[in-house]
């Protein structure tokens, strides 16, 4: 079965985006890992709000979206939205189901983008099999915090990290699912 990562930067204090949805805080001075990444996965989740903000930043930046990012198969989890550009896949029935659905299929790994609704259901399903996460030496103060309140607990194994001399942090985790 395919793994769910979810890989995004972070704050040090917690936060995914700002407090206007900002995201300028974000090391963009060299890959961090991502080339790698890219070379284990074929797929990608989005949310709607990380979706139309990629629609639009790719729009006025047609070519660094994401620098070596390869061609993914995206899938759109979105409950308002009735179309999604060309060779996307808008899921808006059942959505929990057809993400493990997809995990079934055979293919690479499936990249969690975001957002953090949608981070956050999947948790609570158990989808997700690993958090890569970039930390920024940044706080914030404020924002969209990457995990609400929960009231359960997730036990987490480290299985790599990596310090940059920028100060950034890549911190590699397992899920500890019940059954493991």
């Amino acid at each position: 079965m395919r793994k769910l990562i979810l890989g995004l930067a972070i704050t040090l204090d917690g936060y995914i985006e700002g407090p206007n949805g900002e995201f300028d805080w974000c090391f963009t001075d060299q890959d961090y890992g991502l080339n790698e990444f890219f070379t284990g996965i074929d797929a990608i989740f989005i949310g709607r709000k990380s979706y139309e903000v990629a629609q639009q930043y790719a729009e006025n930046h047609p070519d660094e979206v994401i620098p070596g990012m390869p061609a993914l198969t995206e899938y759109v989890f979105s409950k308002t939205l009735r179309s999604v550009k060309s060779g996307a896949v808008l899921l808006s029935e059942d959505v929990m189901d057809e993400a493990r659905r997809i995990k079934e299929q055979p293919g690479k790994d499936i990249w969690l983008f975001g957002g953090a609704t949608l981070t956050e259901a999947m948790m609570k399903e158990g989808l997700v099999d690993e958090l890569w996460l970039s930390v920024h030496p940044i706080l914030l103060g404020g924002g969209r915090p990457l995990f609400g309140l929960s009231d359960e607990r997730i036990p987490l194994t480290l299985l790599k990290t990596k310090s940059y001399s920028t100060g950034l942090v890549s911190l590699h985790y397992k899920v500890n699912k019940k059954e493991d």
